[in-house]
């Protein structure tokens, strides 16, 4: 997959629950958390070969993550967002979120492979409704659709503790700026939505919950 191309293409197969393609694990070195690590990853997720554009420039552009609490990745692949949260917060439980169960027995076996015991790899469903996010990260799906992206935004997204922040990066050629003005009118009154950076083609949007919502 190009590295300017931040979901789609060949791989847009990788947002069903079983992905088709070979399924035998390759190792990769990646960075992550500052650190030069080795995952597993396979066909059939998310930029399977390398720690993707998009969320690399999430990675540097988002502020240290809460040290305790409950983090959320949404739309996880093979794991580099979910598995830098556990890294730098390891007293926080972190849930990573994908409906490829590929992507799912990837993560957890990376989180394995890393230490990163507090980090739970699951379906949407499978995270308790009850529980409420100090933090999200996410290099969300844009190709799935405008439609399903925001039904799948507005399903997290409030479940932001007041005060608490979601990153979120988006290749501005597929919508970074319409998305900005979406998710500022959908969230209005609970919300305050905002740049929080910019490179590579890409921009990082920043959503606060309100303390008086």
């Amino acid at each position: 997959m190009p590295e300017d191309t931040q979901a789609g293409g060949a791989s847009a197969h990788y947002f069903t629950a079983r992905p088709g393609g070979p399924a035998e694990r390759t190792l990769v070195p990646v960075r992550l958390a500052g650190s030069e690590v080795e995952v597993v990853t396979a066909a059939g997720v998310f930029s399977g070969d390398r720690v993707d554009l998009g969320t690399r420039v999430l990675l540097r552009e988002a502020p240290e993550p809460p040290a305790s609490g409950n983090l959320l990745d949404i739309g996880c692949g093979w794991g580099p967002i979910a598995l830098t949260l556990g890294l730098l917060s390891p007293a926080a439980r972190v849930w990573a979120v994908d409906v490829n169960e590929r992507a799912l027995e990837l993560t957890g076996e990376n989180a394995q492979r890393l230490g990163v015991r507090s980090l739970r790899a699951v379906r949407p469903e499978e995270v308790p409704p009850d529980v409420r996010f100090d933090a999200i990260w996410s290099n969300p799906p844009i190709r799935i659709g405008k439609e399903a992206l925001h039904a799948l935004l507005l399903t997290w997204l409030p479940r932001l503790r007041p005060g608490a922040q979601a990153h979120l990066v988006v290749q501005r050629n597929l919508g970074a700026d319409s998305l900005h003005a979406w998710l500022a009118d959908a969230l209005a009154g609970r919300a305050e939505v905002a740049r929080g950076g910019s490179a590579k083609g890409y921009r990082v949007l920043r959503v606060t919950a309100r303390s008086d919502a």
